[in-house]
């Protein structure tokens, strides 16, 4: 069965779950109205580096006392993050099977000025949705924020979260273990950022995607 439209809430180097629900929609849309929430994939990605898991998170100018629309959060211009992402990126993916080849895509983001969170999110997801070779009839942004959904549309804006547990929220989301560059350390650990995918299995990602989604669907 073939969802026809799936929301999603905008995500910096969303985890695998995420980019599954592109391989399911026939139109997805990104939300760009809903209120900017802390601690969550809109700002942070999880990658596995030679210590095991770690958080990296795109700092933003933003109080806890404000609402503040995704598309309006800018990211803050004081410390370097830029950098740090990149280091840690090298460092946990440069031995990896396709760190080589992909490199020179994420680069310019590590070092090209951002204003925008939702922006940088984007950039970073459509060239994602290249190298993993999806091609969507639509990809759009919302115009509203919606709370009441149609037969034919499923919401995983907050489903997809870092502190939710996908094992029991989203029973279609199956993830198949694949080559990790540490995984005789840590043993797989399913469910992080893309790019752990993409710097490990190369053009095999999209196979990877299409065996993680539940036989049913």
């Amino acid at each position: 069965m073939e969802l026809n439209s799936i929301y999603l809430s905008s995500a910096y180097l969303a985890p695998v779950q995420y980019y599954t629900k592109f391989l399911l929609a026939g139109r997805v849309l990104i939300e760009q109205n809903d209120n900017y929430i802390k601690q969550t994939y809109r700002n942070r990605c999880t990658i596995v580096s030679a210590n095991g898991e770690i958080s990296l998170s795109v700092p933003v100018e933003h109080s806890s006392k404000d609402k503040t629309l995704m598309k309006d959060i800018r990211i803050a211009e004081h410390g370097n993050w830029q950098h740090m992402h990149w280091n840690a990126i090298i460092s946990a993916y440069n031995s990896t099977p396709f760190f080589e080849y992909y490199q020179d895509d994420f680069f310019p983001f590590y070092h090209k000025k951002y204003s925008f969170l939702f922006d940088y999110n984007e950039e970073l997801n459509n060239l994602i949705l290249r190298l993993l070779d999806i091609n969507l009839p639509q990809i759009q942004y919302t115009a509203v924020y919606k709370t009441e959904f149609a037969d034919t549309e499923s919401d995983f804006r907050e489903m997809i979260h870092p502190k939710k547990d996908w094992k029991l929220l989203d029973t279609d989301f199956s993830p198949v273990p694949y080559y990790q560059v540490f995984e005789q350390r840590f043993g797989f650990i399913a469910n992080m950022s893309v790019i752990d995918l993409l710097f490990n299995m190369g053009n095999e990602s999209q196979i990877i995607l299409a065996n993680s989604v539940s036989e049913k669907l």
